[in-house]
């Protein structure tokens, strides 16, 4: 009877297991995202839609190594952040209430913006290709690499829509996550909403280069990053001590 038991407890041990590496996955591809970041030149500041085909061209000509090796950072590497979000989708099907279909649409939200980064790592990389080309075939490049980073932002939204939602129906006695989680995640999907402008405006705070399309995109996204970090590292310790794999 001891033995049985403690085969029954192995799927749970290794579940739990499986989803602690994932989770501490995240620090490490984080760091290698951040250093891809800062290698990159076009984000210090981020490039502006105002400039010419030869200033692209010119750009692209002077930081082809830099961009060359963070552009091919970021297409490794961010793909990997895929299993820190799994950890996420394996917490909400934990809820009750909302029968995993939050669950399974977060997981395609999260799919979906991470194919899409990849196509943005894609255009960068091909625009310093041959530096050498026509400035003006640069310069479509480089348009089709800031949109495509920037803009599409339908699935971003989704995502913390999803998350909020799947809080929300939580009825758990010992909810998986807090509630004000889900208030946070909402207002990180709002702030996400005006980076669809980059695909309309030059100029002001919703060009790609903007404060509300660029930085407040990019920087409310890196602090849900952190603060789910902490938030699923408590939430695995209690699932650890409900399944019985650690003690209390």
């Amino acid at each position: 009877m001891h033995i049985l038991e403690q085969a029954q407890d192995l799927p749970k041990a290794g579940n739990i297991k499986a989803q602690w590496v994932s989770l501490w996955t995240g620090p490490v591809v984080g760091v290698v995202l951040l250093i891809a970041a800062l290698a990159f030149p076009g984000f210090w500041p981020p490039m502006s839609p105002t400039m010419t085909a030869g200033e692209v061209a010119a750009f692209y000509a002077d930081h082809t190594a830099l961009i060359r090796f963070s552009q091919a950072a970021f297409n490794l590497c961010g793909i990997m952040v895929l299993p820190f979000f799994m950890v996420i989708v394996a917490q909400m099907k934990r809820m009750k209430g909302q029968s995993h279909v939050f669950a399974y649409c977060y997981l395609t939200a999260v799919v979906s913006g991470a194919t899409i980064f990849a196509l943005s790592n894609i255009f960068f990389l091909v625009a310093a290709f041959r530096p050498e080309r026509n400035p003006d075939l640069i310069m479509l490049l480089n348009d089709l690499a800031w949109i495509v980073f920037i803009a599409p932002v339908g699935m971003v939204v989704s995502q913390f829509v999803l998350l909020a939602l799947a809080v929300y129906f939580d009825d758990r006695a010992d909810p998986v996550f807090p509630r004000w989680v889900g208030h946070y995640a909402l207002a990180t999907a709002v702030a996400m909403v005006p980076a669809a402008g980059a695909a309309v405006f030059r100029t002001g705070p919703l060009a790609w280069d903007g404060l509300l399309s660029f930085w407040l995109r990019n920087g409310a996204f890196a602090a849900f990053v952190l603060v789910m970090f902490f938030v699923l590292r408590a939430a695995l310790h209690r699932q650890a001590v409900a399944d019985g794999v650690i003690a209390p």
